[in-house]
């Protein structure tokens, strides 16, 4: 196990993509807040499986009074690196208080053809269908689905009329019909209770999505057999204070989900994995071992050698005392 603080002073919640060149990039939220000020979703470079970075570029800059914080990416059919983003209004300069009032931005389309460093913007993307319930916030993967188009998740939440904050309760599956330009056809994934989402294909159509609950705060496994179009809960992988997750396939055909643990005097990283498509889990694996609450979103991509790059975030470690984004670099043969 390699361990690194990968880059320095920022939240980050990172969502990594291995990239055709064998490169990953990161987009990450670049302020040391959860959100609290203005900022913008930078992406990142590496080119020795996480080890060392550099700053790409800006996908998605910030207009004044406001920051871009909420993500999801991957890559669309054409090899375009895609991050979807969101944010809040009414946020102040750096190391201000933000008022209690503040709403959600719509989320933009951040597209770069060149691997991060140069990209375009649009507002493509409807409301959630469920009046009253704001505008959709990305997260997870951007993924290719089995009829030609691309799925990604998005939460959301009811408005509170009294604090203006949200609270966030559905799950939602969108697809873009376009290669990633313009987003739609948003179907439930979990309805009530559920926000983070972390999709993926398994293939031919039937996927699974690692969704965060509001309470007890684990993650439910939710499984659609066609194509993204209708979902159903199957089996609860990680227990109460145990998420958000993320789900890749291995080389060898197994899957493995990350995700944070929050359970108190139990901070860390952890992983599992699946023989059978994410019907049943390994017990948990500890990948790291943390000393804050303030921790996780962890994003992992393999590389052809079967070296592995899990990305997290963390206020402070043992030896660390500012908000990061840390990388592993690690073999599965260590845990599994």
């Amino acid at each position: 196990m390699e361990r690194y603080i990968a880059i320095d002073n920022v939240c980050a919640w990172p969502n990594l993509t291995l990239m055709p060149d064998g490169s990953v990039t990161a987009a990450i939220f670049n302020q040391p807040c959860h959100g609290a000020w203005e900022g913008d979703v930078e992406v990142w470079g590496s080119e020795d499986q996480g080890r060392m970075w550099t700053l790409r570029g800006i996908a998605a800059p910030h207009a004044p009074a406001t920051n871009r914080m909420n993500v999801a990416a991957g890559l669309a059919r054409n090899g375009d690196l895609i991050v979807l983003s969101s944010g809040w209004d009414q946020r102040p300069k750096r190391g201000g208080t933000p008022p209690k009032e503040g709403l959600c931005l719509s989320p933009w389309v951040c597209r770069s053809a060149d691997g991060g460093r140069t990209w375009t913007h649009t507002d493509a993307f409807p409301p959630v269908p469920e009046a009253g319930m704001g505008v959709p916030i990305p997260f997870g993967d951007v993924l290719q689905t089995a009829d030609g188009s691309l799925g990604v998740s998005c939460y959301t939440g009811r408005m509170d009329d009294k604090s203006y904050s949200y609270e966030y309760n559905s799950s939602y599956f969108y697809r873009s019909r376009d290669d990633g330009k313009t987003w739609g056809e948003a179907v439930f994934i979990g309805k009530g209770n559920h926000n983070e989402t972390a999709p993926f294909h398994l293939g031919n159509g039937k996927w699974i999505a690692a969704v965060r609950t509001l309470k007890p705060a684990n993650i439910e496994l939710f499984r659609s057999n066609d194509d993204g179009k209708t979902w159903a809960h199957d089996n609860d992988p990680t227990r109460e204070a145990e998420h958000p997750g993320d789900i890749i396939r291995l080389a060898d055909g197994r899957l493995l989900l990350t995700y944070g643990n929050r359970r108190k005097d139990e901070w860390s990283v952890c992983a599992k994995v699946s023989g059978d498509e994410g019907k049943t889990w390994s017990p948990a694996a500890t990948l790291v071992k943390l000393i804050e609450s303030d921790l996780g979103y962890p994003s992992t991509v393999q590389f052809a050698d079967g070296k592995l790059c899990t990305a997290y975030y963390n206020q402070r470690n043992e030896r660390h005392n500012r908000y990061h984004m840390a990388t592993l670099v690690w073999d599965l043969k260590e845990f599994f």
